[in-house]
């Protein structure tokens, strides 16, 4: 059963949604028919309350006894997600992470299409990366206009990361995705996303010290089994669905 829900989608439930998409994507590919939230919750590393609670923001609720259907849900959270259709996406940097990302094959298929990389470094220009063009960074206004660039990817030198900003906000690129190791900042209409990989490592750092008994674990700091308990598990993350 199907209701369409105005309610406003939670951040955290919108940070899930490309998890479930995942999780049902496999089940799918198993031809898998139905799925229970207990069988989901299993998949994406959550508790089955919260993915009953997680889908009906979307106005999806199961049929007892039965689940859910996994093609209409992955449908719904599909449309829910705006991946019925491709946004074509521009790196501006065609340093090391730049080609790496370029040389990614998973933004084209999960429909983020790289149309374009743009550098300032006149041994780059006119290269040919993983089938993208490398283009001057002065183009991308005209890019931008060419291809609708929906988003754009900074993976430049910290130093350079808020002129790639003030650039692609110039050009009216209204989503961007930051790797580089700064923080930047662009008008209030455009969203920004971060994914700094040193702070990922640190926080595996943080997971990997309690296993070994270092500092913060229940034997050497004195915390009590409830706070234990409260503590945040790591979630995965996959940078290429939640970009958007």
């Amino acid at each position: 059963m199907v209701r369409r829900s105005k309610r406003r989608i939670p951040e955290a439930t919108v940070a899930r949604l490309p998890v479930y998409h995942r999780s049902l994507n496999e089940l799918a590919a198993e031809k898998t028919e139905t799925v229970s939230s207990e069988q989901l919750a299993e998949l994406a590393g959550v508790n089955a309350a919260k993915v009953r609670k997680d889908l009906s923001y979307l106005g999806t609720y199961g049929t007892r006894g039965v689940g859910y259907e996994v093609s209409n849900l992955l449908f719904q959270i599909r449309k829910e997600l705006g991946l019925t259709q491709e946004w074509p996406v521009v790196i501006i940097g065609a340093g090391n992470l730049g080609q790496a990302l370029a040389n990614y094959g998973g933004f084209g298929e999960r429909g983020f299409p790289v149309v374009a990389m743009l550098d300032v470094d006149s041994t780059k220009l006119g290269q040919t990366i993983a089938g993208v063009a490398v283009h001057h960074l002065d183009d991308l206004g005209d890019i931008v206009e060419r291809y609708d660039v929906a988003i754009g990817i900074i993976a430049t030198p910290a130093q350079a990361a808020q002129d790639a900003a003030d650039r692609l906000a110039a050009a009216g690129v209204p989503s961007v995705l930051n790797f580089a190791p700064a923080v930047v900042s662009g008008p209030a209409q455009q969203t920004i996303r971060k994914v700094d990989l040193a702070v990922e490592l640190q926080i595996l750092s943080f997971y990997q010290q309690r296993r070994n008994g270092g500092p913060g674990t229940p034997s050497s700091a004195g915390t009590s089994s409830a706070d234990t308990n409260d503590a945040v598990e790591p979630i995965e993350r996959d940078p290429a669905e939640v970009a958007k």
